[in-house]
């Protein structure tokens, strides 16, 4: 646990071990399966779009230029085979979760874990695009954390649960200012302030951006990374990507519900839960920017 975090019962994604998760959770069983297994993994592929394709008689849905979507479909990947790596240089040890690990640093402190990472996703996309006004994340105690505010100079002071800005000298957008900001927003921010400024959505509306969360300690969040469609039956996949606790590299999951399709999720085979290597979500927990 974030041991700074503790006044605002922070974000804390889950403090049960990976062995433990997979037994309440029931899905970490690669037999289950509802077909053969396809191989939609170009290894020489390195992003989304070129790393994983999609199955038979689907297609990508459309997205803007310079949009979320476009950026979050278009993330840099490492190679194949890379292994999930702690914050610390050890290996996760389960590295049979992930199909593909982003191409994003992880740190060297233990705070980049699920919230946390969809944020440094988020504000990634709107830092590049130099949007600096939209990236800001209320803290768990309600403060709302500017990066505009933080550029100007200002910085958070924390006192027990009192939190104020206060003025000093540092008058820049670089990105070394930029990535103090987003480890001040990972230490105050998570899982239960997130959800709250997140949208709700309908999972028949599921798109790239969108994202299942279940705040609370234990809580968890997964990003959807990609969307397509099966122009004939009408069906929607997805792809989904997670940090978790203790923080580590974002990563791809795989379904190992339906390895004909993995590492997509498909729409229609949730009733009630998604199941995840590593978490059980409900559909209403689907939320949007």
């Amino acid at each position: 646990m974030k041991a700074i975090k503790w006044l605002f019962l922070l974000s804390v994604c889950v403090c049960l071990s990976c062995e433990h998760t997979h037994k309440e959770t029931g899905v970490f069983k690669s037999s289950i399966t509802s077909g053969a297994q396809v191989d939609l993994i170009d290894s020489g592929g390195m992003t989304i779009t070129t790393r994983i394709d999609v199955p038979k008689n689907y297609k990508r849905m459309p997205v803007a230029s310079y949009s979320f979507a476009e950026y979050l479909r278009s993330f840099p990947l490492h190679p194949a085979h890379r292994k999930v790596m702690l914050y610390n240089g050890e290996s996760k040890p389960n590295q049979h979760a992930h199909a593909a690990v982003l191409n994003l640093d992880v740190g060297n402190r233990d705070l980049q874990q699920c919230a946390d990472a969809i944020m440094r996703l988020r504000a990634e996309y709107l830092y590049e695009q130099k949007r600096y006004d939209e990236i800001e994340f209320h803290f768990v105690n309600g403060f709302l954390a500017s990066f505009d505010k933080w550029s100007e100079g200002f910085r958070i002071r924390v006192n027990g649960n009192q939190v104020s800005w206060y003025q000093t000298n540092k008058k820049r957008a670089d990105r070394s200012v930029f990535m103090e900001y987003m480890q001040m927003v990972f230490m105050y921010a998570g899982t239960p302030s997130l959800e709250k400024e997140l949208n709700k959505k309908i999972l028949e509306d599921i798109a790239i951006g969108d994202v299942f969360i279940q705040g609370g300690s234990p809580g968890h969040a997964i990003i959807v990374m990609d969307v397509a469609k099966n122009d004939s039956s009408g069906d929607v996949i997805f792809l989904l990507a997670q940090s978790y606790m203790p923080a580590q590299d974002i990563h791809v999951l795989k379904n190992y519900n339906r390895e004909d399709i993995s590492p997509w999720f498909s729409v229609s085979d949730i009733n009630d839960k998604l199941n995840t290597p590593e978490w059980t979500f409900y559909k209403d927990d689907l939320k949007a920017f």
